[in-house]
């Protein structure tokens, strides 16, 4: 007399269970493999990017752009050599994702303005590289909701580099970065400065930023992939609608 076990078998139900927890491993081991190689999300929490990036902004920054280094492969931080495979070297205006110096452990965003060799001075408000002043074109006033929702009137130019790279600039007023000393940048290393210039503690502060070296950069910002204010919630989702920038949706960064 013959018996029949079903004890090691499964049933539809279990493999549909299965199959569902192997697709759903298999897209978050892509998505980790897209967003440590291919491109990776930043929020920007703070405002001394604006007015080109705004406070709740969330973009996409490109890993293979400047090739891979140190800070590229986030889970490996620390334990990779110094370096960076497929090397590319950024250019003047990008706007690049880096680690600072003195910060390691965290992600700053600003404009490269001073390449290696660049002599980098700002005198009563104006940018100067290697002794003469970029071209600077006042915009007048730009009344600006900032990250509290409150509106400002800022004195608004557009600046443009050596490389014919252009782009807008805020102006608060006098300010002690407004006049700096002459910063001789290193080879291997860049200027970094935020288009809110009175708002950003950047290239010009040693002690936050300081000269960045190539290793440190992850990669330049893209564009925006979608922008919520500061009034969105996710305890309220209604304002996830009320509170979506339209204007700024899939915007390009320059």
């Amino acid at each position: 007399m013959s018996m029949t076990t079903t004890s090691g078998s499964s049933t539809p139900a279990m493999d549909v269970f299965w199959d569902n927890v192997k697709t759903i491993l298999y897209a978050l081991a892509l998505a980790m493999v897209l967003r440590f190689t291919i491109a990776q999300p930043f929020r920007i929490p703070s405002g001394s990017m604006q007015p080109t990036l705004e406070v709740g902004d969330y973009i996409v920054v490109t890993k293979w752009s400047y090739g891979y280094g140190r800070f590229s492969f986030a889970p490996l931080e620390g334990l990779l050599p110094h370096g960076r495979l497929f090397g590319s070297q950024p250019q003047r205006g990008d706007v690049v994702v880096f680690r600072p110096p003195p910060e390691q452990d965290r992600d700053f965003i600003k404009r490269l303005i001073g390449m290696p060799g660049d002599r980098i001075q700002v005198i009563d408000g104006v940018l100067n590289i290697n002794g003469e002043p970029v071209q600077r074109e006042s915009l007048g006033i730009t009344n600006f909701e900032n990250e509290h929702g409150e509106i400002e009137p800022i004195e608004t130019y557009r600046e443009t580099l050596p490389n014919g790279v252009s782009y807008t600039t805020f102006d608060r007023g006098t300010f002690e970065l407004d006049n700096t000393r002459v910063y001789e940048v290193p080879e291997g290393n860049y200027f970094m400065m935020g288009d809110d210039r009175d708002n950003s503690a950047d290239s010009r502060v040693p002690s936050v930023v300081g000269f960045v070296p190539y290793d440190n950069l992850v990669g330049p910002a893209q564009f925006v992939v979608v922008s919520f204010n500061n009034r969105t919630s996710i305890f309220q989702p209604w304002t996830l609608f009320t509170g979506f920038r339209g204007d700024r949706f899939l915007k390009s960064v320059n």
